[in-house]
């Protein structure tokens, strides 16, 4: 193993006369290296062991990936220690306002603790990010390029400073990351999230009162905002991309994620995804592997096979922990088929013809349950992305309604099959969807059958009558399984969050509702209710072997 050479709050001037602070690892060998860099609402000083313990139900001292992370890898980011030995610098760096960097943290008026809002959508981080990418790359120990790297901040706030395209930012790495905090994490479907997204949350908050290594100067200039929707934004980005997608991280990045892997430009783009612990997968030998040829090939041009390797890294898990992978060439994936699955509330079954009769079915709005619908397999067959549900519904004491759908898998013996994530450790369903019937409207120019797009998720929306009976269509977000032949996939329908299924340590709440009385569905005959699913069949001639 090479040495490192460390070097702590080194000062990064920005065009304001601002010096962010920053901590630079090197191989400790006489050189110019390219640098792996990543902005961190968390703390550049700060280790996996300040930020993850058992009150979000992990031990991470007994998880398996953990040991040589716990102590001194900086929360998120990548290891120096592996990196520098294959020639890497690794830069990690306290935002403006944040941590050891003095200056004005951004935030926007309704943001979540290290001010997503404001660096997604207002680009607030871009400049200072832009000017630090042009900084290091002029210094004696760099070559000259760089790349973005990390998950989750340091992964959403990759896409506006790439869209500015840096000379010398080479490519990017967003592991995990949202592209709308209003729509991926603070208000999906219209609903408000009031745990994990609040400047208050228990789960997410940003470091304490900054001790700044310097003081700010007196004409401190910060980025001004610069809105722009992340449709506008992802489309500038034409860098080489390597792209992680998390199928289970329902309520926080898998929707933008997957979003942003079909709508940045770029020529040369990559997918990994996966549906096993969000954090735990950045640092396996295989993501690790992926990671490196992908850098070697646009930061140092020594190794081309990324070039040569299919566009999507397809992880379909079975269960917690049996899972299969294969490369496809794009997403959405070939040989997915949209499938429609008509709803019977007579039966509690969706099948493939509509119901002919008509038949409703209802729950308490404000309590635990739901109404459910069951489909059996009948040969091996994949779920692969989002899905959508297409209701007619009413509330009888109430102008408005709170939907929740949640998609499980039953294995031929009937028991319920789970994965592993942060979110519900052990407990994670196959998908989640959301909807306040007030946000019902579409968008026609971005929503398409499978993917929904709500025209506005924050506001009064359009109420409706009680007693009315109104459609809608709900967003799933996507899902990555296997469905052996005889085994059920049920759809539930309910006032609750995972249908008021109460979870140990839940990082994120809703219970902020509008429901009351009762919720009645409508199927069959004029009400034409039904989930659109991507099904693919299940072929084992696919895999590389």
């Amino acid at each position: 193993m090479v040495n490192i050479k460390f070097m702590k709050d080194v000062a990064i001037p920005m065009r304001d006369g601002l010096n962010l602070a920053g901590n630079v690892w090197l191989p400790d060998v006489p050189g110019k290296y390219p640098v792996i860099l990543g902005f961190t609402g968390f703390g550049k000083d700060a280790p996996w062991s300040e930020h993850i313990g058992t009150d979000w139900g992990w031990n991470v001292a007994y998880e398996p990936w953990s040991p040589t992370l716990f102590n001194k890898v900086v929360f998120e980011a990548n290891d120096p220690e592996f990196w520098c030995n294959y020639g890497y610098g690794i830069a990690v760096v306290d935002p403006r306002g944040l941590n050891r960097s003095p200056g004005t943290l951004a935030r926007a008026e309704i943001d979540g603790p290290p001010g997503e809002y404001a660096m997604i959508a207002e680009g607030r981080w871009a400049r200072d990010q832009y000017d630090t990418i042009e900084w290091m790359a002029q210094q004696d120990w760099c070559d000259g390029n760089i790349a973005l790297s990390g998950v989750s901040v340091y992964g959403f706030s990759q896409w506006r400073v790439a869209g500015l395209n840096p000379p010398h930012l080479k490519c990017i790495n967003p592991w995990e990351a949202m592209t709308n905090f209003y729509r991926d994490c603070m208000f999906p479907g219209g609903m408000p999230e009031i745990k994990f997204t609040q400047p208050s949350g228990e789960f997410c908050h940003p470091m304490g009162v900054p001790e700044e290594a310097w003081p700010a100067p007196g004409n401190e200039n910060p980025p001004e905002k610069v809105e722009m929707e992340e449709d506008d934004f992802l489309q500038m980005i034409t860098l080489p991309a390597l792209i992680c997608c998390n199928w289970t991280d329902h309520g926080c990045h898998a929707r933008g994620i997957l979003r942003a892997y079909q709508k940045i430009s770029s020529e040369h783009k990559w997918m990994y995804t996966h549906g096993r612990l969000k954090w735990a997968e950045f640092y396996t030998s295989e993501a690790r592997v992926i990671r490196k040829m992908f850098f070697d090939c646009f930061l140092k041009g020594t190794d081309n096979r990324i070039l040569s390797t299919p566009s999507v890294r397809l992880g379909i898990m079975e269960n917690e922990e049996k899972y299969t992978v294969r490369y496809e060439q794009g997403y959405p994936v070939p040989g997915t088929v949209n499938t429609k699955l008509f709803l019977d509330a007579g039966t509690g079954t969706m099948g493939k013809t509509p119901a002919i009769k008509k038949c409703s079915a209802g729950y308490k709005a404000d309590r635990p349950g739901c109404v459910r619908f069951e489909y059996v397999f009948e040969e091996d067959t994949e779920i692969i992305g989002p899905s959508a549900l297409h209701l007619s519904v009413s509330t009888d004491a109430s102008d408005d309604m709170d939907l929740f759908v949640t998609m499980r898998k039953f294995d031929t013996e009937g028991k319920e099959v789970h994965l592993d994530t942060w979110i519900a450790r052990h407990n994670t369903p196959v998908a989640l969807g959301w909807l306040r019937l007030s946000h019902r409207e579409l968008d026609p120019e971005k929503s398409t059958e499978i993917e929904p797009y709500l025209k506005h998720v924050i506001g009064e929306g359009d109420k409706v009558k009680q007693g009315e009976i109104v459609e809608c269509d709900i967003p799933i977000l996507c899902a990555g399984f296997l469905f052996r032949k005889g085994e059920k996939l049920t759809v539930e329908v309910g006032g609750l969050y995972r249908s008021g299924e109460r979870l140990e340590n839940q990082p994120f709440d809703y219970d902020n509702s509008v429901n009351k009385g009762n919720h009645t569905l409508y199927t069959g005959g004029e009400y034409g209710s039904y989930i659109i699913i991507p099904l693919c069949k299940f072929d084992p001639q696919r895999f590389v072997v």
